[in-house]
């Protein structure tokens, strides 16, 4: 009997978002990672200002960015979303269990690389935000209703 010969080869993954990039949100201050293969310094910290968050999305049209994948961890990222999306960029809001899963990845800039290569694989899914103006009735309408509580405790 012959034995088999292995013919195949392991699948490979390929990339299919050449402009992604990532950012890993923190609450001073932001880890974000571009293509290794664009320049030498593929990871660089920001501030959470917002000229900061300005220099960022800069920084990533240099780099011929065209895509960001951020965490979505606790309020922090809004501001960068907000001001990323003005820039013109896809912005995808990741669950941050979704791509904490993975072992060997124990600081931020490794975390931020990691987002970056998941999100060029097209492995990402984004979770659901809703248009800007949807966005801003929710914020009145949570507004209104904590006024009515306030409104109903004072009358009792």
């Amino acid at each position: 009997m012959m034995a088999k010969q292995k013919t195949e080869r392991p699948p490979t993954i390929e990339t299919v978002n050449i402009g992604a990039a990532a950012v890993d949100i923190g609450s001073r201050e932001h880890m974000a990672a571009v293509n290794p293969d664009v320049t030498d310094t593929p990871v660089r910290a920001f501030g959470t200002f917002t000229h900061d968050l300005h220099d960022l999305a800069d920084w990533f049209k240099s780099h011929g960015v065209t895509s960001v994948a951020m965490e979505s961890t606790g309020v922090y990222w809004i501001p960068a979303y907000e001001i990323l999306e003005q820039h013109g960029f896809e912005v995808v809001l990741v669950n941050a269990r979704y791509a904490k899963n993975v072992p060997g990845r124990k600081t931020d800039v490794s975390d931020a690389s990691w987002l970056r290569q998941l999100h060029s694989y097209g492995l990402l899914r984004g979770s659901f935000r809703p248009s800007a103006q949807i966005a801003t009735l929710r914020a009145y309408l949570r507004q209104r209703e904590r006024l009515v509580e306030y409104a109903a405790a004072h009358i009792h």
